[in-house]
């Protein structure tokens, strides 16, 4: 019987540690790229904090850079990275910031053609080295393809100086790899959608991590920050391996998706990711409290009032929240929750009260 042709994107470098933006012109060149020019894609904040200063490390190093300020990330914010693209005519991308800059700037060099290094400047979501990116589209987020980073660099110390908000999220992204990769499994089963165990098996390798890292990771200590970091890493991998954002993205993403269209005040994805996975590890019939547990102590949400949500938000994303992606089997089903079933669960794992 013959195996189907699969191609995998995965990065070549990876460089995590403190004090490392001066190795950018050296991971270049490690990664094929000894010259030419740069576009720094980066925030108007994080330009200030990380993106001058590689620019910087690589004008000194013979390279020729050009900034592109990333503003948000919608079709609009991609259509303008195309256009700054094809006036600097670079020759690779260096998204410098965080999840908003690293999605628009790997989709536009993924239409392009041309190479990015991820430089992330925070640990809020699993983007840093995924082949995806979330992309807003008349109000609703959209996974679209891109590519995976050519070379990662992460320095520790500029990702501990972010807003404490983005570390936690972080930590609720990873977690979710639980409920995902359970997602994944019943809809093998059930489906007999193609499943990857290697990447499953990575992919909870890292949220195990960062579970076990949990404190280390709340106190923000340079350790346990180092090894959120990898856990994202690992997970953007792991995402590349399957083919898909399966290994990392279920029906507690669904449920974060919802929420982003149904709040009035959504929070920040990762938070809203680990809220959704304690409820949905209780759908699995899991280890739900360990999962609350795990983001207590990281000091992550689990709660609607955490979140900055209403409880009757929570409950309408429950039962909206197998409408976002239809084609993705869940333990939500075809049919979702009823409105009863949704305020149990909520009720029951203490999100609501």
């Amino acid at each position: 019987m013959s195996v189907p042709k699969k191609r995998m994107q995965l990065p070549r470098e990876v460089v995590v540690g403190s004090n490392v933006l001066p190795e950018v012109p050296k991971l270049l060149r490690s990664v094929g790229v000894p010259d030419g020019v740069v576009a720094v894609f980066s925030g108007r904040t994080t330009m200030k904090i990380a993106g001058n200063e590689v620019a910087d490390h690589l004008e000194e190093a013979g390279y020729q850079t050009s900034p592109v300020i990333v503003k948000g990330s919608t079709g609009d914010d991609v259509k303008k990275a195309l256009e700054a693209l094809d006036d600097i005519d670079a020759d690779v991308v260096a998204a410098v910031g965080g999840g908003k800059v690293i999605d628009v700037a790997k989709v536009a060099s993924y239409r392009r053609g041309i190479p990015f290094i991820s430089v992330p400047t925070s640990a809020s979501h699993d983007g840093i080295a995924s082949p995806f990116a979330s992309i807003r589209r008349e109000g609703r987020p959209y996974s679209e393809p891109a590519q995976a980073p050519l070379a990662i660099l992460a320095d520790i110390e500029i990702i501990r100086e972010a807003p404490e908000r983005l570390i936690r999220a972080g930590v609720g992204d990873v977690v979710s790899n639980v409920t995902a990769v359970k997602d994944w499994r019943l809809a093998h089963r059930l489906r007999d959608e193609p499943y990857s165990e290697y990447a499953s098996s990575l992919s909870l390798m890292a949220a195990r991590i960062v579970m076990k890292n949990a404190k280390p990771i709340g106190k923000l200590l340079p350790e346990g920050i180092k090894k959120l970091v990898q856990a994202l890493i690992s997970g953007g991998v792991a995402m590349s391996i399957a083919g898909s954002s399966r290994p990392c993205s279920g029906s507690e993403h669904l449920f974060s998706h919802a929420l982003d269209v149904i709040a009035e005040r959504p929070a920040l994805h990762g938070e809203q990711c680990g809220v959704g996975t304690i409820i949905m590890e209780y759908l699995h019939g899991g280890n739900w409290r360990k999962i609350r547990e795990t983001l207590e102590t990281a000091g992550a949400p689990t709660t609607a009032e955490d979140l900055g949500v209403s409880d009757e938000e929570i409950i309408e994303a429950l039962c909206r929240a197998h409408e976002i992606r239809p084609d993705r089997y869940t333990i939500l089903g075809d049919k979702g929750l009823t409105r009863e079933a949704a305020e149990r669960a909520a009720e029951e794992t203490g999100v609501i009260q």
